[in-house]
């Protein structure tokens, strides 16, 4: 019997996702019923996205194997209580090369401070040099696979990176710390601050009115991450004080970002419209047939979500 795979993540998707994942499937020799609709019992694997208000309900497929997300934040799924069967997130290379060169870009920006450079152009010769990248020390908040990615390509370029995650780690080039009194050294030393944390409760308002206060005077901070981990008061408030010289936004609590939010209008916030790191269905494709062709062989699932830690 052929195994069945459903696409849950709704009519739009399905036009952009249907060749290359039955393309997918054929170079790895899986003969699959891939469908939107058919009867739940019946199901093998679910591929989701989240797609309306109302959460589903997965208790009527009954011989689910896995539910293979099509995002890397899980936040609106994990806490489903109708999901029993195992939750696997995406980890794409698409996915991890558009963070790392959206990260690179955005840190190379403040660093090199092209931002005053086009500002300045009045006719005037006005050499400002920048200080070189091992000058500079930058810190990833989060070390999944995003974080690591990130803070290793920045490590190349040769700036200094700190490292910070809820529990310890141990990355070659990284200076990595962990916990509450990690991140206050963290934060207190590092000039460019990229948050790259998963959405859970715990990670909430990480920059706070109380955090952002460790900043150097001047500090950058990057948020490609999720727009829950910036208290938005508090960061409006130390940009309007200068503590934060700049600030590039690419997630937002509510998306898209209201025409009438101060950030649009704010001279030191750089609004981009949740682009950091979007999966690309060519090669996140071959990722879920992977979870797919372990599922079918009994294998341990890639990516499995920790549903007690929500990542």
């Amino acid at each position: 019997m052929k195994p069945v795979i459903l696409f849950a993540a709704g009519p739009s998707r399905w036009r952009h996702w249907e060749a290359p994942l039955r393309a997918a499937l054929s170079d790895a020799g899986i003969d699959a019923d891939l469908v939107t609709e058919t009867t739940p019992e019946t199901v093998d694997f679910i591929i989701y996205a989240p797609g309306g208000d109302t959460p589903p309900d997965f208790t009527p497929f009954t011989r689910c194997k896995a539910v293979l997300s099509l995002w890397a934040g899980v936040e609106r799924i994990v806490g489903n209580p109708t999901l029993t069967q195992p939750l696997c997130r995406m980890v794409d290379p698409g996915l991890e090369q558009g963070m790392v060169e959206y990260v690179t870009g955005h840190t190379l920006r403040a660093h090199l401070g092209i931002d005053a450079v086009l500002a300045g152009q009045n006719g005037r010769w006005s050499p400002v040099v920048p200080p070189l990248a091992s000058e500079r020390p930058v810190a990833i908040l989060g070390l999944g696979a995003l974080g690591t990615a990130c803070a290793q390509a920045l490590a190349g370029l040769g700036f200094p990176v700190l490292g910070w995650s809820r529990r310890a780690k141990d990355i070659p080039g990284i200076t990595c710390l962990h916990g509450n009194k990690g991140l206050r050294s963290a934060l207190s030393q590092a000039q460019i601050i990229v948050t790259l944390l998963p959405a859970t409760p715990e990670t909430e308002n990480t920059l706070n009115a109380e955090t952002l206060r460790l900043l150097p005077l001047g500090a950058v901070i990057i948020n490609p991450g999720r727009g829950t981990l910036i208290d938005d008061d508090a960061l409006l408030a130390a940009l309007d004080s200068g503590r934060v010289a700049q600030a590039t936004l690419d997630v937002f609590r509510t998306e898209p970002l209201p025409p009438d939010h101060p950030y649009w209008s704010h001279p030191r916030v750089t609004v981009t419209p949740h682009i950091a790191a979007d999966t690309r269905p060519a090669s996140a494709s071959r990722a879920l047939v992977e979870n797919i062709r372990r599922g079918l062989e009994g294998a341990p699932f890639q990516n499995l979500v920790d549903r007690k830690a929500g990542y």
